[in-house]
């Protein structure tokens, strides 16, 4: 394979709509000849980008700390790890997965065989978010290199670090004529957006969703779209509430809050709601010490223009810890809120960063009541000592996901499809999932001209035809 270093987008020539078209005419060649389809190309692209991740640790790791201040140790766990163990679970059961699916055949159709079969769609554009600017660009990748695909990956500009090492290392890993990385911001996003894809996985906030909806809609196609939300934890008393404030801690404010799945606001049900105060604070303290300003383990905010969306919500409730912000630094203190207006600013929109208000309420019913008055969210958590609000939290309320005792870990369990529902997102993937987003599964039936069984369902109809067909339907 000849390998072709150069990225789709030269940093000094604009991205315009004839270098998108050209880009997607030269991937569609590639798909059309076949190249793709073999099994064997695509658990090779896998392997190419396992190695990618495990052989060049330290240069992927230090790009997300210029991006974002992450600590290699978290960038491991949650970016890099991750996704190879995201590769490993896919080329474990990929043979499996592709298997075409025997199934049974009515009557009145006998004799005959049908079956499905995985095909996949063709030329695919991941637009992947600045948070987590490793594992949200390549785990689709994954299941759309695993799907047979040639895909097009706009990584986020407000990450620049990491998607400069994307667009340097992808196409000298992954078959160029296959796989195409393209650099830029919303010109070139809107460039791409013009061309006709056979899918787009959009992850982001829901502003930008409908413009690629109404983009995708123009060619009929078909989109994923990952959007977020304000999830709730909800905390029953009864609940370990030392352990359950050590886990929302770490689901917080791992990565400084910008975590689409971490944990928006807690409603705190009668005394637990005066009781977590204390224990989230020493939470907090536990991990990132006394000044986390300090702490080579927490994190920096991507940017000014999100400082500044997130300093100004400090004010809302009375600060039980955090508070503090040095915008030269990017750096927000872990802040948690309590006495939190319901219709306050902080608690209208997502917050994305390291603020989490607390909302008193009197029993789950209220707390049920607030959740399903608002938007359904990407992710539903609850800490609670009862198997009976478990039921009802699982059949009472709707959400991308519903976790017990933890947040943000149902991302880790592979067998487990991460989307949302309503405006927090449509469509999933992970595993399994991300090979019925990047496939389609084409039905198959094969029946013999003889003995021609059909007959019965000829006119002219008769009378013994009408019976024979009521017995057998």
């Amino acid at each position: 394979m000849n390998v072709d270093t150069r990225n789709d987008r030269h940093p000094d020539i604009a991205f315009t709509s004839v270098h998108a078209a050209e880009t997607v005419t030269r991937l569609r060649a590639t798909f059309s000849s076949g190249r793709t389809k073999p099994l064997a190309w695509r658990k090779q692209q896998l392997q190419a980008l396992r190695c990618l991740l495990t052989e060049h640790q330290d240069i992927l790791a230090e790009a997300l700390h210029a991006d974002l201040g992450k600590n290699a140790t978290e960038s491991y766990v949650m970016e890099i790890g991750f996704l190879v163990k995201e590769i490993d679970h896919t080329l474990r059961h990929l043979d499996r997965w592709v298997r075409p699916r025997k199934v049974s055949v009515p009557l009145t159709l006998a004799p005959a065989r049908a079956w499905t079969v995985r095909e996949p769609l063709g030329t695919v554009l991941i637009i992947s978010p600045w948070n987590y600017p490793l594992n949200l660009a390549l785990a689709p990748l994954i299941g759309a290199l695993a799907a047979g695909n040639c895909v097009v990956l706009k990584p986020s500009e407000v990450a620049p670090a990491t998607s400069a090492v994307l667009a340097h290392w992808l196409p000298r890993v992954l078959d160029p004529e296959a796989v195409a990385v393209v650099e830029g911001g919303v010109p070139e996003t809107t460039a791409l957006l013009e061309q006709r894809f056979d899918h787009i996985l959009y992850t982001g906030n829901g502003a930008v969703g409908r413009i690629v909806m109404a983009a995708a809609a123009l060619h009929l196609t078909p989109v994923t779209l990952e959007l977020g939300g304000k999830s709730p934890v909800v905390i029953e008393p009864g609940a370990d509430l030392a352990a359950a404030a050590r886990r929302i801690a770490w689901g917080k404010f791992t990565n400084a809050g910008q975590t689409c799945v971490a944990p928006d606001y807690v409603l705190a049900i009668g005394q637990a709601g005066e009781d977590i105060e204390a224990h989230l604070a020493e939470a907090i303290r536990e991990m990132y010490g006394a000044d986390p300003f300090r702490s080579e383990d927490y994190g920096r905010i991507i940017n000014e223009r999100h400082f500044d969306r997130l300093a100004g919500l400090l004010g809302d409730g009375r600060t039980v810890v955090g508070g503090d912000h040095d915008r030269s630094t990017r750096y927000i203190a872990p802040t948690v809120l309590a006495d939190v207006d319901p219709e306050s600013a902080v608690m209208s929109d997502e917050i994305f960063g390291p603020v989490l208000p607390i909302v008193r309420v009197p029993d789950l019913d209220a707390a049920i009541a607030f959740i399903n008055g608002r938007d359904k969210p990407l992710a539903l958590y609850a800490f609670t000592a009862s198997k009976r609000s478990k039921r009802r939290l699982t059949s009472e309320t709707s959400s991308g996901g519903l976790a017990f005792g933890v947040p943000t870990a149902q991302l880790a369990v592979p067998g487990l499809p991460f989307g949302g529902v309503g405006e927090s997102g449509m469509g999933s993937y992970h595993g399994s999932y991300s090979l019925d987003t990047f496939s389609h599964t084409k039905s198959v039936l094969d029946k013999p001209l003889k003995p021609d069984t059909l007959s019965v369902t000829y006119p002219p109809y008769t009378r013994r035809k009408d019976r024979i067909l009521r017995r057998i339907m």
